[in-house]
């Protein structure tokens, strides 16, 4: 297992990758969506948090796609900071969202994305991360409920009142002059035949290209959000999603935390599960209390889930892939995002450390009931 750390576009910089590196890093997870865009409810020295209904920003420009250039410079200057760049995280809603609605320009914008897949195989970057959802991250309330009221994020009930307006998708504007209106409201079943189309298109060309394509769970995991459906809600959901296309580019992305927050299923099975079919291109990890739609975020060595149980069983089935956190509570210092993250990263070396040792056996560090 290689610990790495997420790195949003504001953040790829020499003192960040420095930090990481200070933190014990040894890959970083890069996001080139600028989420942050003339978005109000996300402070830059944070993740991005949103708000309930608020979006997080305005999507990217529709006829500027990364270039090989770019991100072979890009990872050269992370390799000089003596990282790997492990993957690119998400698409800009920019250059997909007639793929996500089934608009007018869906033909275009696969070929973009084949486009985009085709030059990270070339610049040497293993991994596309993407998330399949029309609502994306909403319904997050962000309160000092953590440990310490540390600030943290959380659920405080179904996200259903207010409906997508026109122009937004992912939580994100892509048109600033929409039509008056919101999005029409779809079948569960209708998005899976679109992510279907979707997996039947690029697949293949990720499979030319060396690239595997990893799969988030919806975030937060429920059934619908803003009068949407929503995909990967609950663990067997993601089986589905693999099942569509049998490829070693069609993987997941798995989110300890999100898989937690769902009401059906167990966590160790599900990690058990996607990790012995070796589907899980990389990792997720957080902790938290309770379940959809009511529940908070939490410091790793707190919350529900046992995470030296977690990285016993992806030791256990040779995972040999990248773990980030991906959010942490915000410690109350000059600098709460990079306290959060080497917190975070302190315990997951330590653990990793006590999991992997010689010295030590399976009986030893498995909990009861493991």
């Amino acid at each position: 297992m290689k610990i790495g750390l997420g790195l949003y576009r504001h953040m790829l910089t020499r003192e960040y990758y420095d930090f990481a590196r200070q933190a014990g890093c040894t890959h970083v997870v890069v996001h080139l969506v600028d989420y942050f865009n003339q978005g109000p409810s996300n402070p830059r020295n944070n993740q991005p948090t949103g708000s309930k209904y608020e979006p997080w920003g305005v999507a990217g420009d529709p006829d500027k796609l990364w270039t090989v250039k770019e991100l072979r410079t890009l990872r050269a200057e992370i390799e000089d900071a003596g990282l790997v760049m492990a993957a690119v995280e998400n698409l800009d809603p920019a250059h997909w969202h007639d793929i996500l609605l089934d608009g007018p320009q869906r033909p275009q914008q696969i070929e973009k994305v084949k486009t985009i897949i085709r030059r990270l195989g070339e610049a040497g970057i293993p991994v596309l991360g993407y998330n399949f959802s029309l609502a994306g991250v909403c319904g997050r309330v962000t309160a000092p409920l953590g440990r310490g009221r540390a600030i943290t994020l959380g659920m405080d009930g179904p996200a259903e009142d207010v409906p997508i307006p026109n122009g937004m998708v992912w939580n994100m504007v892509y048109d600033r002059n929409p039509a008056v209106g919101t999005l029409p409201s779809i079948l569960h079943e209708e998005l899976w035949r679109r992510l279907e189309r979707f997996l039947e298109e690029v697949i293949p060309v990720a499979e030319q290209s060396g690239v595997r394509l990893a799969a988030h769970p919806d975030d937060p995991p429920m059934p619908t959000m803003r009068q949407q459906p929503r995909l990967v809600y609950q663990p067997h959901m993601y089986q589905r999603l693999i099942d569509l296309a049998p490829s070693r580019s069609n993987a997941l992305e798995l989110c300890v935390g999100t898989l937690a927050e769902m009401t059906e299923g167990n966590i160790y099975d599900a990690v058990d599960q996607y990790s012995r079919q070796g589907k899980i291109a990389y990792i997720h990890l957080r902790n938290v209390v309770g379940k959809v739609p009511h529940y908070r975020e939490t410091f790793i060595d707190e919350g529900d889930v046992d995470m030296i149980r977690i990285l016993a069983i992806l030791h256990r089935n040779r995972f040999d892939g990248v773990l980030i956190p991906d959010h942490t509570p915000q410690m109350t210092c000059p600098a709460p995002w990079h306290a959060g993250m080497a917190h975070t990263l302190g315990f997951m070396l330590a653990a990793r450390a006590a999991i992997e040792s010689p010295q030590r056996s399976g009986a030893e560090l498995a909990p009861k009931g493991a």
